[in-house]
């Protein structure tokens, strides 16, 4: 048996070498970044005109890098941002992002029916991750990015920008502290007319269907609106105008009722074929009235407390979420909107296509 002081001798000795390993080492002498370097994974609309200006304003983060499939694309991206050619990755060579120290986080701005696979990828390749809305086609792929970020150490964000806006803080904090006594009934609508024919938003197999896309904006309406997680479906119905675009019973408007606790009930509207964004929660001492509700441009409104409108210029909204997601990760914190609360939201999505197929009421 080791005496005490081998035994000290030995584990000081193993301290030692941990230390002094090179892993240890180079961790204990790089330098903290002050920012941190994203690297956008899609360069569609959401990319070009959002998502790159807010990343030439934040303080947190910074454009590194980009992948697309789109020679042209990576070459005007290039001359535009000064991206090196290190930085800059097609759909084959995207693991080799795992090699690159300028590049911190992935944020997958991808048709959703993609989003499981590169999400894992990027979780894989060491990177911390950030999703655009909807996280993923179904539950099980949601809990499998989960489960990637968790597995590698790394943190997953959904891009819910409205978490992160002003005006939205303030009308959940009005009814988080109950000031206007509790809440009785919501009804939001979350709805744009879409002309295109062939987007992806127009075809099942890519993540398309209205409830997906702006759905997702109307559940989160209600599920912040009351403050509560819904116990039930009562009933949902989804239809279209344009069977020519939105084929095979492809929903292009959805309606659901939601119910929570205390028998509260949610009537939301999502889709396609019109323009209509709202928000109303009713409480005991009047209506907080968000319109509109998720507009990139602001969010406004009243209560009978006052007006709701904190202004900011457009990307403001993508500012403040990726210079919080960025600040998070530096800072070890929580993420605001993590993998569970888009988990949250699909598992909603899947329950109302059910409720509107079966006609029946589905208890959560």
């Amino acid at each position: 048996m080791f005496s005490r002081r081998i035994f000290l001798q030995t584990s000081l000795m193993g301290t030692a070498t941990a230390l002094f390993s090179p892993n240890v080492l180079l961790s204990a002498t790089a330098p903290k970044k002050e920012r941190l370097g994203i690297a956008l994974v899609g360069l569609g609309y959401y990319s070009t005109d959002l998502l790159a200006p807010a990343l030439q304003q934040t303080k947190n983060c910074y454009l590194a890098g980009i992948v697309t499939g789109t020679p042209a694309k990576a070459e005007a991206w290039k001359k535009k941002f000064n991206i090196p050619d290190k930085n800059i990755y097609n759909y084959d060579t995207f693991d080799q992002i795992a090699n690159n120290p300028d590049i911190d986080v992935v944020y997958v701005v991808l048709p959703p029916s993609m989003h499981k696979e590169y999400v894992v990828r990027a979780a894989n390749a060491g990177k911390h991750v950030w999703c655009e809305k909807p996280m993923a086609m179904t539950p099980e792929e949601c809990q499998a990015m989960i489960d990637a970020a968790r597995k590698n150490k790394r943190k997953l964000a959904i891009g819910y920008r409205l978490h992160h806006e002003p005006n939205t803080q303030e009308y959940r904090k009005i009814i988080r502290e109950k000031q206007l006594g509790n809440v009785k009934k919501v009804a939001c609508t979350a709805a744009y007319r879409d002309n295109r024919t062939d987007h992806w938003k127009q075809k099942r197999e890519m993540g398309g269907g209205v409830l997906y896309d702006m759905g997702v904006y109307a559940i989160q309406g209600a599920r912040i609106g009351t403050g509560m997680e819904p116990i039930a479906i009562v009933s949902a119905t989804t239809s279209t105008t344009r069977p020519e675009i939105y084929k095979n019973g492809l929903d292009e408007t959805t309606t659901a009722q939601l119910e929570f606790k205390g028998g509260v009930l949610a009537d939301i509207k999502t889709s396609f074929g019109e323009n209509s964004n709202f928000l109303t929660i009713s409480c005991d001492k009047g209506d907080i009235k968000m319109e509109p509700y998720s507009a990139y441009a602001g969010v406004k409104g009243s209560s009978p407390l006052g007006i709701i409108n904190h202004p900011y210029d457009q990307p403001g909204q993508q500012i403040r979420q990726m210079d919080d997601d960025a600040r998070a990760i530096m800072d070890n914190k929580p993420m605001l909107v993590p993998g569970e609360e888009g988990l949250r939201d699909i598992r909603l999505v899947r329950a109302i296509y059910e409720s509107a197929r079966t006609g029946k009421r589905i208890n959560l």
